[in-house]
């Protein structure tokens, strides 16, 4: 299921700017997933290289959803967006994956993008479910979803807390 007719605008909340990320923004980026506490819970290692950050940002790029930079006053604070986009049983549906650099954490800054992408995905993408897989021991993340009033599934799905939300 690809949705490359979906155009990803820039989206913009009180404090952030959303846009697509693009290998222009491998310098960027490069800090944000060199951290190993920003990749801990995440399905990649840090990156040691510019060519890691390319090779993560090539991969959105060729997906069929979107990563979006998040920009706090011009500097980047760590990425959003929509994979695994798919039609199950008249639903169609997008995984949400989101990740934010150490020093940006408990700030509010995720639960401002994530509500700005969740926006776009049901109004604009015509979503009517957005997933997410959280590892069990990531209470931040989980906490979060539970704050953004995602529901949560009674069993592990692979080993993940398993959450959604439908529109």
């Amino acid at each position: 299921m690809t949705n490359k007719t979906c155009v990803y605008p820039e989206l913009e909340t009180e404090r952030l700017q959303l846009r697509i990320l693009t290998l222009d923004d491998a310098e960027k980026v490069m800090a944000h997933f060199s951290d190993p506490a920003v990749t801990r819970f995440m399905d990649i290692e840090p990156c040691k290289d510019l060519k890691d950050v390319e090779e993560i940002i090539q991969y959105h790029i060729e997906d069929s959803g979107c990563r979006w930079g998040i920009f706090y006053k011009e500097q980047f604070v760590g990425t959003i967006g929509f994979h695994y986009l798919r039609k199950n049983e008249g639903d169609f549906i997008a995984e949400i994956g989101f990740d934010l650099s150490k020093k940006y954490w408990s700030k509010g800054f995720m639960t401002e993008a994530i509500r700005e992408v969740i926006s776009f995905g049901f109004t604009q993408m015509g979503l009517t479910m957005i997933d997410a897989t959280v590892e069990p021991d990531n209470e931040k993340s989980i906490n979060l979803m539970k704050r953004l009033e995602f529901k949560r599934a009674e069993e592990l799905q692979d080993h993940l807390v398993y959450f959604y939300l439908k529109n």
